[in-house]
């Protein structure tokens, strides 16, 4: 893969990683419409593990104290809402993980290796999730915080991961803080959430991907420009959440996903 495409890909998996508009779903339609060799999935991998360097990075007091409040309520049986939510997370994580497996063999069979069959997928998904996120967002109270968020919510939100791992355009993100809107979580508490689910799921597939990975200067680049603007777009968010709503994202889907729908047609 050249270096200015690996770049432009880096860019895009930092924009789209965090923001709910599928980063899986962007990285399959950029090669595809600009008529770029296909992206090897060892690459892809990579890309997240830029993403991933720019959550352990913008979290890393939260982590540490994650970490720490996690052993303790293990081992010394100390009760703290760090504890609490690192075993949230570590719930959430475990059941998201084994159903990705399953749905992704699934996804596998039902889409298969027709190019204009998976962009009409990651089409309609965009689409379809735009349309769900405007309105659970619109309609769904804002009464959990970040630190009250439950397990059963915890688990909720992290099997919602799955459904987007196994269909590229539903979006991890757009998913996990669709399903915390509903969940009645505010808006910057589900993002953050969001964030933190994301990191074990990534990390394990960087752990599995890493031997198929390239280190030459298209890999560096890569992902050096994916974790810079992944850094960029948490606290982007973070900050636009305090006070905005998810409807921009949720029209940038639909249009985004209908003109995937024309390019098909005119392809």
């Amino acid at each position: 893969m050249s270096i200015i495409h690996s770049i432009i890909l880096g860019i895009v998996q930092g924009l789209t990683e965090f923001l709910p508009v599928s980063s899986s779903g962007h990285l399959n339609v950029f090669p595809w419409l600009f008529g770029w060799e296909q992206m090897p999935e060892s690459f892809d991998v990579a890309l997240h593990l830029g993403t991933l360097l720019a959550i352990a990075i913008f979290f890393f007091k939260d982590w540490i104290s994650l970490l720490v409040g996690g052993y303790k309520k293990l081992i010394k049986k100390e009760d703290s809402t760090e504890g609490r939510m690192f075993w949230y997370l570590v719930a959430a994580t475990i059941p998201a993980g084994i159903l990705s497996l399953v749905l992704d063999k699934i996804s596998e069979m039902i889409v298969g290796d027709d190019l204009n069959v998976q962009m009409a997928v990651i089409a309609l998904a965009l689409i379809v999730m735009g349309i769900i996120l405007y309105i659970v967002d619109k309609k769904a109270k804002s009464e959990v915080k970040y630190q009250d968020i439950t397990l059963k919510q915890s688990i909720l939100v992290g099997i919602s991961q799955a459904i987007a791992a196994a269909f590229p355009g539903v979006s991890r993100s757009g998913i996990t803080m669709t399903v915390a809107r509903m969940l009645k979580i505010d808006r910057e508490s589900a993002a953050k959430f969001s964030f933190m689910l994301a990191a074990p799921i990534t990390l394990a597939a960087v752990v599995v991907g890493i031997a198929d990975f390239t280190f030459d200067l298209s890999f560096v680049l890569g992902v050096l420009s994916s974790f810079l603007v992944g850094l960029f777009v948490i606290k982007f968010l973070l900050e636009y959440l305090r006070k905005g709503s998810f409807k921009i994202f949720a029209i940038y889907r639909i249009i985004f996903g209908l003109l995937i729908f024309a390019c098909i047609f005119f392809k």
